[in-house]
C-alpha cells in the first residue's frame, strides 16, 4: 500500500507518518528528511538546498524527483511507501504517477491533515524549541503555510478526482487522528 499524507508544515505529517509506518510496516518517505539529510551530509546539493529552504522557498521538482526515485525503485519498498510532503504541485503529482507506473506501483489513499494557520504557528514554535531546526520560525512558517495552501489545492483536487483524497481534522489530538487514519486505511485494505 502506498499512501500520500498532506498538510502544511507543522500539521503533524511526520508524527502521523511515523505512526502509520510502525502500525502497517511501511517506509516513510519524507522529502523534508531527505533534504535535511543532504544538508547534514554537507553535499553540494545539500548546500544548495539549505539556501533555498532558509529563504522559505521550496526545492525544485527535479532535485526532489531524483531523491524520490531512489526509494521507489528499491524492491524492499514496493507498495510500502508513505509520501510525506510530496507531491507539492501538479507536475510532481504526475511525475510521481509516472515513477510509480515505471516500477509497477500506485497510490492507494491520500490523507490531508487540515489545520489552521494559528495551530501551525503554535506547533512550529514548539517544534523549534525542541528540535532546533533552522527552518522553524514564525515568519518562515507563515510563508510556507501560504505557499502550501496556494500550491497544494490543485494537487488535492487532482487526487479528489481520482477518489483517493480523505480529509482529516488535524486539530484533533494525536490519538484521535491515529484512530481516524487507521479506520481509513483499514477500509481500503478490505
Amino acid at each position: 500500500m502506498n499512501i500520500i499524507i498532506f498538510g502544511p508544515p507543522g500539521a503533524g505529517k511526520g508524527t502521523q507518518s511515523k505512526f502509520i509506518e510502525k502500525k502497517y510496516n511501511l517506509f516513510q518517505l519524507s522529502t523534508g528528511e531527505l533534504l535535511r539529510n543532504e544538508i547534514k551530509n554537507k553535499t553540494q546539493l545539500g548546500l544548495e538546498i539549505s539556501s533555498i529552504i532558509n529563504s522559505g522557498d521550496l526545492v525544485s521538482d527535479e532535485i526532489v524527483s531524483k531523491l524520490i526515485e531512489k526509494y521507489i525503485s528499491d524492491q524492499k519498498n514496493k507498495q510500502r511507501l508513505i509520501f510525506d510532503g510530496y507531491p507539492r504541485n501538479i507536475d510532481q503529482a504526475k511525475n510521481l504517477d509516472n515513477l510509480l507506473k515505471k516500477y509497477n506501483q500506485k497510490i492507494d489513499i491520500v490523507l490531508k491533515l487540515s489545520v489552521s494557520l494559528e495551530t501551525v504557528k503554535k506547533r512550529i514554535l514548539e517544534r523549534q524549541s525542541q528540535e532546533k531546526r533552522s527552518d522553524d520560525n514564525e515568519l518562515t512558517a507563515i510563508k510556507r503555510f501560504k505557499t502550501y495552501e496556494q500550491s497544494s489545492q490543485p494537487v488535492l483536487d487532482y487526487y479528489k478526482e481520482s477518489n483517493l483524497l480523505k480529509v482529516i481534522n488535524g486539530e484533533a489530538t494525536i490519538p484521535e487522528i491515529n484512530i481516524e487514519i487507521s479506520g481509513l486505511i483499514e477500509s481500503i485494505k478490505g
